[in-house]
């Protein structure tokens, strides 16, 4: 059996081999790992990228709450400079056997993910929480939007005033 990995960071687990009560996983992303990940995010960069997780439960329910930390380096979209920002996104995830949820429709309930040949990938786990961490607009700290006018502004109603006047209306 092959193993199938899910992009640039996997570490898949076999559930069924983990300690009884509460097991806990630690994926720290190598250097090449963080390259690929930043490629994929169309990011300049990501470092010290560590997904750390608890679980409880069992193969029928499988409970994993933790934390993903990194430092990524994001463009301001406002400068168009790069930037360094922290990361720190919670992760609190169900999973089940993926026979339990066979014929059952997503859209009936919320499903928990499944534990696929017995097993999990915490390195995908840890890509797609980093992933929901990001700021789709990041902003350099200390910098503004600011809107630019040119002359001035003009009244809400202007042009119709102004329309007006050519028509030669009385407002009255």
């Amino acid at each position: 059996m092959t193993s199938r990995t899910e992009g640039p960071l996997s570490r898949s687990i076999n559930v069924e081999r983990l300690p009884k009560d509460r097991a806990e996983i630690v994926v720290e992303a190598s250097p090449a790992e963080c390259e690929a990940l930043a490629r994929d995010f169309k990011i300049p960069a990501i470092r010290d990228l560590t997904g750390r997780f608890s679980l409880s439960g069992s193969l029928t329910r499988l409970r994993a709450e933790g934390r993903v930390e990194a430092v990524v380096t994001q463009v301001c979209t406002v400068t168009l400079e790069p930037f360094e920002a922290t990361v720190s996104e919670p992760v609190e995830v169900e999973f089940t056997n993926a026979d339990i949820l066979e014929g059952t429709e997503a859209e009936d309930v919320e499903l928990p993910d499944p534990i696929v040949n017995g097993r999990i990938d915490f390195g995908v786990l840890t890509a797609e929480f980093l992933a929901l961490g990001l700021d789709p607009y990041p902003r350099k700290p200390g910098v503004a939007f600011e809107t630019v006018t040119v002359g001035e502004e003009p009244l809400p109603f202007a042009d119709l005033a102004a329309l007006r006047g050519k028509l030669g209306s009385d407002p009255g």
